[in-house]
């Protein structure tokens, strides 16, 4: 079986002259999301591209569910990883989220995305959240959205997590964002995270800091070979130290 992914948008790498042991190379080096979720392609590639990192996500009707059978956010991520890096060749990155909420014992968790059952869209994860929490006041909503991010390549793998808390409201408010961003209330900028512009998302969101801190590791890796790929001038160069 043939593993689509979507084509990358090639842009020249600019490099600064001014910092020594610094090589430079015509093109930016290209990631490849193990994801299918548009929203999530669209919000991974905004964060990385502040580190002069680019990204495909897989084509639409690619499949990860399967994939998907480990206990944790960690396993979760490394398995689809490991498993796009091992049919593709590519340097994958793969990430697992979930929301947790205090009063349902921190559930959906790790099942969030299959909370509601195959083949379940936003809006029934969303009215299945609230059914369950109808009768729970608003002193004992408060839930946190976790996220692993992890990245395979030919000579290892790494992970990085990220965690935001909140509350979750009694109906849905605001129209940007996926999945619970609806319920998601942030009481920093006292907005759900549908409410937030992308941009303030990705700088508070769990997503945000745990592929936040894998694209400072890419860019601090003493690890000069690690971004090398099978194409001259197709890599981006990592400072020395």
């Amino acid at each position: 079986m043939q593993t689509t992914v979507q084509e990358p948008r090639r842009r020249v790498f600019t490099c600064r002259t001014d910092r020594p042991g610094f090589q430079c190379y015509t093109q930016r080096v290209t990631l490849l999301l193990a994801s299918a979720n548009n929203g999530k392609v669209q919000e991974v590639r905004r964060i990385l591209g502040e580190y002069g990192i680019d990204m495909m996500g897989l084509a639409s009707d690619a499949q990860t569910t399967g994939i998907e059978i480990g206990e944790s956010y960690s396993e979760n991520a490394l398995l689809k990883a490991r498993h796009f890096h091992a049919r593709t060749g590519l340097i994958t990155i793969a990430d697992d989220s979930g929301l947790e909420v205090s009063a349902l014992d921190d559930r959906p968790g790790v099942h969030s995305a299959r909370y509601a059952g195959a083949g379940a869209t936003d809006r029934d994860r969303i009215q299945k959240l609230l059914r369950e929490m109808e009768h729970v006041p608003t002193g004992r909503r408060d839930a946190r959205f976790v996220c692993a991010a992890a990245i395979a390549w030919e000579g290892g793998e790494r992970v990085f997590a990220g965690s935001v808390t909140g509350r979750i409201l009694t109906e849905p408010s605001g129209v940007g964002g996926f999945g619970f961003d609806p319920l998601f209330h942030y009481e920093a900028l006292d907005r759900t995270f549908a409410e937030l512009s992308e941009e303030d998302k990705s700088r508070v969101s769990h997503r945000g800091q745990a592929f936040r801190c894998l694209a400072l590791w890419l860019r601090e890796s003493r690890e000069s070979g690690l971004l090398d790929t099978t194409g001259m001038g197709d890599r981006m160069g990592l400072p020395k130290q």
